[in-house]
């Protein structure tokens, strides 16, 4: 089976990576990104043993949380999130990857207390500092890292990137360990664990899993080029 095959060769290349390095495949996460493939699709993948899979559109994730209802998929949230739809999925998502201003911290901590559950979130932070992309600047992330680890309604499990897409992944090493630097100074300056950092995608998920991701998310490389 196709799907079955695909999932193969990526838990393979994981698994090398994760020798490189030094460390244990199972550190390692594949989550499915899966925006704009169908539910047939995904129940393929999850019928050859993947069960994790992120989405990045509320109304899309909505619509498939509903056609795949029968399934013991763990969902997470990997698309920028607008504050009026946090109401949507807050109950429907083990893990929100891309917290990254006030206004959505803000929402986080009202919805999870009204629900009487604890959100986990991850931070997103904008390692390349770029215009065009969502993410907590390096230099605020400290602040904002407090903020989060202060609303009792949440659990901050660590941070998120997309750093700037390069055509040899070895170019986006550098950003990948920053992340990890982020992510331990954290650690030793608020006394807590982080156990994820959710990076690497299908063009440079190798170098990630060297530099520390425990969550990869995969799209292209599994589902082909879609939307």
């Amino acid at each position: 089976m196709e799907a079955c095959r695909k999932l193969e060769e990526v838990l393979e290349r994981i698994e090398k990576a994760c020798q490189r390095a030094g460390r244990k495949k199972e550190e390692v996460t594949l989550l499915g990104a899966t925006k704009t493939v169908p539910p047939n699709v995904i129940k393929r993948f999850y019928e050859c043993g993947l069960k994790v899979f992120g989405e990045n559109r509320v109304q899309e994730f909505l619509k498939k949380y509903e056609d795949l209802s029968g399934l013991s998929i763990e969902w997470h949230f990997i698309g920028r999130l607008q504050s009026n739809k946090v109401k949507y999925i807050i109950d429907k998502v083990k893990l929100i990857h891309s917290l990254d201003r006030d206004s959505l911290l803000e929402e986080l901590k009202k919805r999870a207390s009204r629900l009487g559950i604890k959100a986990n979130v991850l931070i997103e932070v904008n390692v390349g500092n770029e215009e065009t992309k969502g993410g907590v600047k390096p230099e605020d992330l400290e602040a904002f890292f407090e903020k989060v680890l202060n609303a009792k309604d949440l659990e901050v499990l660590g941070l998120m990137c997309i750093p700037p897409y390069e055509e040899d992944p070895e170019k986006v090493r550098p950003y990948f360990a920053k992340m990890r630097e982020f992510k331990e100074k954290l650690e030793e300056k608020f006394g807590v664990s982080l156990p994820h950092l959710s990076m690497g995608m299908s063009s440079d998920f190798e170098v990630a899993v060297e530099e520390g991701a425990t969550i990869v998310r995969i799209g292209t490389l599994l589902f082909g080029e879609r939307g």
